[in-house]
């Protein structure tokens, strides 16, 4: 299994994690061996083996809490009976239990209470960003500490095309998040839309969001290939 651990100036007694593959996704490969998803008819046995080596690979982790993410905006408490929760994001204060979320271009959000006391990881895509799942993760934390963010892998601004109706959806958004394109079409800035909502909700301490899931084949993209696979962002105490 690929891994990557981000350098960030997190908290003391957090990690996180993001998977890749060590090999180029395309057509003619569109799950690899570093697929971690059940929902895309990828064969379920070799899924389920590759979140096992996974989880050997992680120091410090006892337990991943998988999702069947909806793209909605429930944040839920992550538990410990290896049930997988339909949510988009989880939230603990446990040691050794991972926070995970799956995505091939929506964007995972890893947060992380400055005490080190508590974590959580949302997927979100614009629907979730628009929809407020950013204050629904912030709202399961201690606000009188402060909060910090990492933005994982997703679409980068350059591939994002998006219609009106996405740009109508962040009618308050600073003009910089998008860019206008052909016709009615516009790029969005998924990342700088994360940041805008962060910094409105207090959250300043933000990292991250400086790759591009289309234009790098390590990454799985639902945008470049639209049969694929998903890699895992995730985040926890040890």
């Amino acid at each position: 299994m690929a891994v990557i651990y981000p350098a960030w100036p997190m908290p003391a007694g957090i990690a996180i994690a993001l998977t890749c593959s060590d090999e180029a996704i395309g057509v003619d490969n569109p799950y690899g061996t570093h697929n971690l998803a059940l929902h895309v008819d990828d064969d379920a046995k070799r899924v389920l083996c590759q979140r096992q080596q996974l989880w050997r690979d992680l120091v410090g982790v006892r337990h991943i809490q998988w999702l069947q993410q909806v793209h909605g905006t429930e944040v839920v408490r992550a538990c410990s009976n290896r049930v997988t929760l339909e949510a988009d994001g989880c939230y603990t204060n446990e040691m050794g239990m991972a926070c995970a979320v799956l995505t091939a271009d929506c964007l995972p959000i890893l947060f992380a209470s400055a005490d080190g006391r508590q974590v959580a990881a949302v997927h979100a895509g614009w629907r979730g960003l628009a929809a407020g799942i950013v204050i629904q993760a912030l709202a399961r934390f201690d606000r009188q500490v402060p909060i910090w963010a990492y933005l994982g892998v997703a679409i980068g601004p350059n591939a994002f095309e998006v219609g009106p109706e996405v740009k109508a959806a962040f009618a308050q958004a600073p003009s910089a998040c998008f860019r206008k394109g052909q016709g009615d079409r516009y790029f969005a800035d998924l990342y700088a839309l994360a940041r805008w909502q962060l910094h409105r909700c207090g959250v300043t301490h933000v990292y991250g969001g400086d790759q591009c899931s289309v234009s790098d084949d390590r990454y799985y993209s639902y945008r470049r290939l639209s049969v694929t696979g998903r890699m895992a962002s995730l985040i926890w105490r040890y």
